[in-house]
């Protein structure tokens, strides 16, 4: 039988508690006991993301996060959504830089289900694996990538800041969703030994959440899991460390068919799992985290230069993480305008930082975001899975907040000075092209997007 330890209630968890476990094949098992309502939460972590894959495969772990979903040795076809549904359950699947997660949401009495389908998965997947399933899971990942790149306005804005930002060569230059032409080069033999080296329970961390019996559900994740083989032959991901400072302002311009100018700028910040971080995430919040930040209310209501301002920050453990600044202009306003009143507010925010008004909402903005998610069993679930695989421990989850409410003004300041510069920065500048459009032209626009899509796509 696994065996295990109970972690004892930490100072700023709020009460929620989890017990680790290990089972003889490696696999790292993470109960949280929840009996506030009648459900129970599985996810499933994957240490392997896109900053593991070689160049000319690149888009092979998003791609198998589809596969995943085609078919077992138990479950044919789409049987994995047919049973969870069925079963009045939810699910899915997500590829980021540095991990692949699949998690279920099912009624308590359910739960065996859930883990018998991730079991089967993890253990037998091979088997159901063929040229059929590949090709039509190719294509779908290719027909996601129009849709959500390739063929909307600003679409490929993420992927060309992301290659800009970290420089050829490095793990983390290509997003995700990967290109066209590696997805098309991608062999069956390639995704098999994909699987081989990755899927293994020695490189994965399973949450269980919600109204569960510990004891029991142990024993069900033994028998189900426990005889799975585990997988030495994984190398470690490359080495993303990076300067601290880009050292130069990169910048490319851009003639496209888009709705309205727009100014794009990606910053090196530091690494997820320190204080500075967090300081860096409540910098970018009081600067650009809503209709209250100051960007919006100097581009927006103020000055009326744009229609939609934001700064938000992309965390990434294993290289400097991306501060994201995204403002749609309004119409005739030129980029050159926008770029100096933000160059004017970042300036001012690092001589002065935050007042104690910016500095409390941006605490309790923050705050409320990181107690709505462990809120919910999926949520609770996921994060304790995130700083097992990423961190170490998953207790951390349960002390977040209290890490984030302790961070000075004056660490806010010191961190946006350090790295909020024009020497710390890759821009794209859209300009509308299409008929309608000539050169020095404006465009009327109701509402800007603030890059959230691109980059929950990339996580």
């Amino acid at each position: 039988m696994p065996m295990g330890h109970t972690a004892t209630e930490k100072a700023g968890s709020g009460g929620l508690t989890a017990t680790e476990h290990r089972l003889a094949n490696g696999l790292r098992v993470i109960l949280s006991e929840d009996h506030l309502t009648p459900v129970a939460a599985v996810c499933l972590w994957y240490d392997v993301g896109s900053r593991h894959e070689v160049q000319g495969r690149t888009g092979l772990a998003h791609l198998f996060e589809h596969l995943m979903f085609q078919g077992s040795a138990n479950v044919k076809g789409n049987g994995h959504f047919e049973l969870v549904q069925g079963a009045g359950g939810s699910l899915n699947g997500t590829t980021s830089f540095e991990r692949t997660n699949y998690y279920e949401t099912m009624p308590a009495h359910q739960l065996e289900l859930a883990l018998w389908l991730e079991a089967d998965r993890m253990g037998s997947l091979l088997v159901a694996l063929d040229d059929e399933s590949m090709e039509n899971q190719r294509d779908v990942v290719k027909n996601e990538r129009r849709q959500r790149y390739d063929n909307v306005p600003y679409g490929t804005s993420f992927e060309k800041l992301t290659a800009m930002a970290y420089p050829e060569g490095h793990p983390y230059h290509h997003t995700p969703i990967g290109s066209m032409a590696d997805l098309d080069a991608a062999s069956l033999e390639d995704a098999r030994n994909f699987f081989r080296t990755y899927y293994a329970p020695n490189n994965a961390v399973l949450a269980v959440v919600g109204d569960i019996d510990p004891e029991r559900t142990l024993a069900w994740i033994e028998r189900y899991f426990g005889s799975i083989p585990g997988h030495d032959g994984k190398q470690p991901p490359r080495d993303g460390a990076l300067p601290d400072i880009i050292g130069e302002e990169l910048r490319e311009e851009l003639r496209e068919e888009v709705p309205a100018r727009a100014l794009m700028s990606a910053y090196r910040l530091p690494e997820d799992g320190t204080r500075a971080a967090d300081a860096a995430d409540l910098a970018l919040t009081v600067l650009g985290g809503g209709e209250s930040s100051r960007l919006y209310n100097r581009l927006v209501r103020r000055d009326r230069l744009a229609v939609g301002a934001g700064f938000g920050l992309l965390r990434l453990a294993g290289a400097p993480s991306m501060g994201w600044l995204d403002v749609k202009a309004s119409s005739g306003v030129e980029i050159p305008a926008i770029e100096r009143a933000v160059d004017e507010e970042l300036a001012r925010f690092a001589e002065e930082g935050p007042t104690p008004e910016e500095m409390e909402r941006a605490q309790a903005q923050l705050e409320r975001e990181w107690l709505d998610q462990l809120a919910t069993v999926g949520g609770r679930a996921d994060q304790l899975c995130r700083y097992a695989v990423l961190f170490g421990d998953p207790q951390l989850a349960l002390t977040a907040v209290q890490r984030l409410l302790e961070v000075g003004p004056e660490e806010v300041r010191e961190v946006a000075a350090a790295r909020l510069r024009p020497d710390n920065r890759a821009s794209l500048v859209y300009e509308p092209a299409g008929p309608g459009h000539e050169p020095g032209d404006g465009a009327d626009v109701t509402e800007g997007t603030d890059g959230t899509d691109e980059k929950e796509a990339a996580q």
